[in-house]
């Protein structure tokens, strides 16, 4: 499976949508009080909002069929914006397709620290060539 034609994609013909999910976290993340949040409900659900305003999700899923073509494959089943194929989770956004392996397309927003029992939601990644993770899993 070609994990570069993914990426290739999502910073190429894809760059506008990936830099809105970008835009959409830098939006959520103003809202803090500070650089960071210990409350996950400050993330997840205003950035799926932030996504949902700005198209981003609409999208997600003829962004998804175009990062499995790239990659060689097709899919049995149109995707939905919606689990399992399309995730907002506390660290960003993740496109799922299960292919002969698991391809999973992360932009990464967000990172979660572990400071002892403490835990802390911070900005990740501001850039697309940061953001995107593109892996196989069996």
């Amino acid at each position: 499976m070609d994990t570069a034609a993914v990426r290739d994609r999502l910073l190429g013909d894809r760059r506008a949508w990936t830099e809105a999910v970008l835009e959409c976290a830098a939006a959520v993340a103003a809202g803090w009080d500070g650089d960071a949040t210990t409350d996950r409900e400050r993330v997840v659900p205003p950035y799926r909002a932030a996504l949902d305003r700005a198209g981003v999700l609409d999208a997600a899923p003829a962004v998804l069929r175009e990062c499995v073509a790239a990659a060689g494959g097709s899919l049995a089943a149109d995707p939905v914006a919606a689990p399992p194929y399309v995730v907002v989770t506390g660290e960003g956004l993740l496109l799922r397709a299960t292919l002969d392996t698991r391809l999973l397309v992360r932009v990464r927003a967000f990172r979660l620290v572990a400071d002892g029992e403490r835990r802390r939601y911070e900005r990740a990644a501001t850039t697309p060539e940061e953001a995107v993770v593109v892996e196989t899993t069996d």
